[in-house]
């Protein structure tokens, strides 16, 4: 096969590949509740999880049932992981008198993540999760288990927000804010 050919037959894939990125990721934030059978196995799973935190005292995510929990699956070494946690951090904060959670699952090692805490300043715990945590993304549409990755549950347990890639501040305060103005 021709060099030139072979180039725009690589070119031509990752030109499809990023458009479907792209497309994935503007249509994979909802705001109507998004529970399926399989991302109610998921939430089931994922409020099961009991993890480390970064200095080992264990968290059993059923704790935060009846809250908005925020959890994002991210790691050290993912470059729009890093930007958007300032962003988590600072909505935390400003969350922090509302029935609201914000949990880091990190496929990282636990010394990464804590120096990464110590640097960011963040005000909510960051759990130490294994690859196999990461598995429960598939379970909320999110075959590739890509990074960063976010779901929202609602104060019923309820899946409200999917997001593949990053979220700002006022995208999170905006979703937060609508989960709260609503009767449970």
């Amino acid at each position: 096969m021709n060099r030139y050919v072979q180039y725009a037959l690589i070119a031509s894939v990752a030109a499809i590949a990023a458009v479907a990125g792209y497309a994935t990721s503007r249509t994979a934030t909802t705001a109507a509740p998004v529970e399926t059978a399989a991302s109610s196995a998921a939430t089931a799973a994922l409020l099961a999880l009991t993890l480390p935190d970064t200095a080992g005292e264990l968290h059993a995510m059923e704790q935060w049932r009846g809250k908005v929990i925020v959890a994002n699956f991210w790691a050290t070494w993912c470059p729009p992981c890093r930007k958007e946690i300032p962003d988590f951090a600072a909505a935390s904060r400003s969350f922090s008198d509302a029935p609201v959670q914000f949990v880091g699952l990190s496929i990282d090692s636990t010394a990464k993540v804590k120096a990464f805490e110590d640097e960011f300043d963040v005000p909510y715990p960051l759990l130490i999760a294994s690859p196999q945590v990461l598995g429960l993304a598939s379970g909320f549409g999110n075959a590739a288990q890509g990074l960063p990755f976010t779901v929202i549950i609602d104060r019923s347990g309820v899946v409200r927000h999917i997001k593949l890639g990053t979220l700002n501040q006022s995208e999170l305060e905006s979703k937060i804010r609508a989960l709260l103005a609503e009767r449970t």
